[in-house]
């Protein structure tokens, strides 16, 4: 076990934000990160964290269990059917012993992602790999030493330092933040936007959907199209245009060097707070007009169409039956509230239940990963036509990303409305969720209508 000793420094940012604070920081210290909400409004979410300098990393890559750890050690496990994923990852999170937590927010823990093909590790479920699979860690988590704590409620923010046998850093990190200098570099899109598929192919595939459903295989099943754009220059820009664009309670940019996973999603993958954990199944879709009064009665219909109602109540019974495993006293506590975003409307709801008293919070996380809205009911079997039928592993999209804590609390985003970028190359990809009475050239317009928002980024993003 490692005792991890912490110091803290609480400033005044009433003339910062946390965009300004990242750049001054990202300049300094590679694989940083910056994580907001644009639910400022409600004190719960009025937290943006920033975290640089890892000390400990656990990850998974080309079928082998990593772990880095503060003493320079490393440790290689090769993933075969006597390795328990989710037990590796607990011991890894047990390492640690930190000074309780006494705050409203997290400032120890892990942050990190895990990408939708890794549910291979939680479930026995075989994923075809692809020939054009995104060569990434399909689980990546960091014990960040340094975290910047940004209370945009009050204008303060709470340095942290955390670390095994080195001094405090603070007053260096204090002198970074309200230093004048932080650069900046264009964004400009090279080349046409291309796509794994057209407009036919996605329609074919719809089709194929529609019969699994017919059949009886499935109720529900989400396809996903994946798209490609060449770029030149900071991508950093195109997340400042995807944040003012479709603001989200999720707003997210991880920095891995190599590679960049960043958005804007209005979903939350699980929330798991004092032993409490909560799905937010979000599935209906109506795009908006623009217009208030149209979007009202928009949002109306949206309310009462059978199709979209029947095909949300089917994820609210699946993330039910996801927290029961490990749950008790599992309950809907939100049925199909409406939600206006940027772009679309939303049928949203809650799902809520206590954790068991001898169950981990990361194997409550893998009982409901991947979320329902991103394969479909079954689940299992959806997943396993999904791997059939696209034609490329899905990697980051689906996944989660977000933090865990050393206490068990637990807050991710499902990574959709969301950009991976490697190589110069932005990759996006959306679903629509297929049931019987889905119309085919319906659900590929509603691929265009969630890409909405990253399509006025990458426009806006160039303009900055």
């Amino acid at each position: 076990m490692y005792k991890i000793s912490t110091s803290e420094k609480k400033i005044l940012v009433d003339t910062l934000t946390p965009v300004s604070i990242y750049l001054k920081i990202r300049d300094k210290y590679s694989n940083s990160l910056l994580l907001e909400s644009s639910d400022y409004g409600v004190n719960d979410n009025s937290y943006a964290y920033i975290c640089f300098n890892p000390i400990a990393e656990i990850y998974i890559e080309n079928n082998f269990i990593i772990k880095s750890l503060p003493d320079g050690s490393k440790e290689k496990i090769e993933i075969n059917k006597n390795v328990n994923v989710v037990n590796e990852i607990d011991k890894f999170f047990k390492l640690f012993k930190c000074k309780k937590n006494d705050k409203k927010f997290i400032n120890n823990g892990v942050f990190g992602y895990m990408n939708y093909d890794s549910v291979k590790h939680f479930e026995d479920i075989d994923l075809n790999s692809k020939e054009n699979d995104i060569e990434i860690p399909e689980i990546y988590y960091a014990f960040y030493s340094n975290i910047i704590v940004i209370n945009a409620f009050n204008n303060q923010a709470i340095l942290f330092h955390h670390s095994f046998s080195k001094p405090t850093n603070l007053e260096v990190i204090f002198d970074y933040i309200n230093s004048n200098n932080s650069t900046k570099y264009p964004f400009l899109k090279s080349g046409n936007l291309n796509s794994n598929m057209n407009d036919q192919e996605f329609i074919d595939l719809v089709k194929k959907g529609i019969k699994h459903c017919d059949r009886g295989d499935v109720f529900q099943i989400v396809l996903s199209r994946r798209f490609f754009q060449k770029f030149k220059g900071d991508e950093f820009n195109l997340y400042r245009a995807l944040r003012s664009v479709n603001p989200s309670p999720y707003l997210f940019y991880f920095d891995y060097g190599s590679y960049k996973i960043f958005g804007s999603s209005p979903e939350a993958q699980l929330v798991v707070k004092d032993n409490k954990a909560e799905i937010h199944p979000i599935a209906g879709t109506f795009i908006r007009t623009g217009d208030d009064e149209k979007d009202a009665i928009k949002a109306k219909k949206l309310s009462e169409d059978i199709k979209e109602n029947s095909e949300h109540m089917m994820l609210v019974d699946l993330a039910r039956n996801d927290l029961s495993r490990n749950g008790n006293n599992v309950k809907v506590e939100k049925d199909r509230e409406i939600q206006f975003y940027s772009h679309v409307i939303h049928l949203v709801s809650k799902v809520t239940a206590i954790k068991k008293n001898n169950s981990s919070t990361f194997q409550i996380a893998a009982d409901t990963f991947p979320a329902g809205t991103l394969s479909g009911a079954p689940k299992h079997r959806a997943m396993q036509l999904i791997s059939e039928y696209e034609n490329c592993n899905r990697s980051f999209y689906g996944g989660a990303i977000g933090f865990m804590d050393f206490e068990g609390n637990f807050n991710h985003a499902i990574i959709i409305r969301s950009f991976l970028s490697k190589n110069h190359e932005l990759i996006f990809q959306a679903g629509a969720g297929v049931v019987s009475k889905s119309s085919p050239e319906n659900e590929l317009q509603e691929i265009y209508n969630k890409l909405g928002a990253l399509n006025k980024a990458l426009e806006m993003a160039e303009k900055i």
